[in-house]
């Protein structure tokens, strides 16, 4: 909680509890599905909730704006960001049936009131959205084929309505076919932690 608490404190008394009990819930859970890898669960503040809410660092969701989270898993980013943005609602998409049954399991144990879960593959979800937020899916130029179509154009954010994906590394080569209106925003210029310095969120207009 602390690491959280760092950047994005204060929390409702609500959202606290919320965010706290993340901890034993992905613990209890990932005992039985692996929805995070083994090593990587007792850093889950950092690498995954943290990670997730590195989005509002770079864009404020307007109250009754839909986000699409694309290939959620067991519900990153989208559970993290739906705790911070309680107005805005979350359809948590992945096709992995025992991955969405666990970020099920956990929005209705802490009483998130703005997410709903499909278990379906990319290509077949009809909802419109704002904005599709994903973690690590598969390539953007893939990716962005599959999600176009969900995207509803214009917007009145401070970004034009588009993806925004978190990535790592060198991302020269997969953002070329995307062209010049992809933006990209180093991570390690909002956090001080080591494992930001590679962390990146790429904004794709629609």
């Amino acid at each position: 909680m602390q690491i959280i608490e760092k950047y994005f404190a204060p929390f409702s008394a609500q959202q606290a509890d919320q965010f706290s009990q993340l901890g034993p819930l992905y613990s209890f859970w990932n005992q039985r599905i692996n929805v995070i890898s083994r090593k990587d669960i007792e850093h889950l503040y950092l690498h995954h909730v943290l990670h997730s809410l590195s989005v509002a660092r770079i864009i404020d969701f307007n109250p009754g704006s839909v986000i699409i989270d694309a290939g959620t898993g067991g519900g990153f980013p989208g559970i993290p960001l739906a705790i911070l943005f309680p107005e805005v609602h979350y359809i948590l998409v992945d096709s992995i049936a025992k991955k969405i049954r666990v970020a099920d399991t956990i929005i209705h144990e802490i009483g998130l009131k703005n997410c709903e879960v499909r278990n379906l593959r990319l290509e077949e979800l009809k909802e419109k959205a704002d904005f599709v937020v994903c973690r690590a899916v598969t390539e953007i130029p893939v990716l962005f084929g599959w999600i176009r179509k969900n995207i509803v154009p214009g917007g009145t954010h401070s970004l034009i309505n588009g993806l925004l994906a978190l990535k790592g590394g060198d991302l020269e080569a997969e953002l070329k076919p995307m062209g010049s209106g992809v933006k990209t925003f180093n991570l390690s210029d909002y956090f001080n932690e080591e494992f930001f310095e590679t962390k990146k969120l790429v904004h794709v207009p629609r």
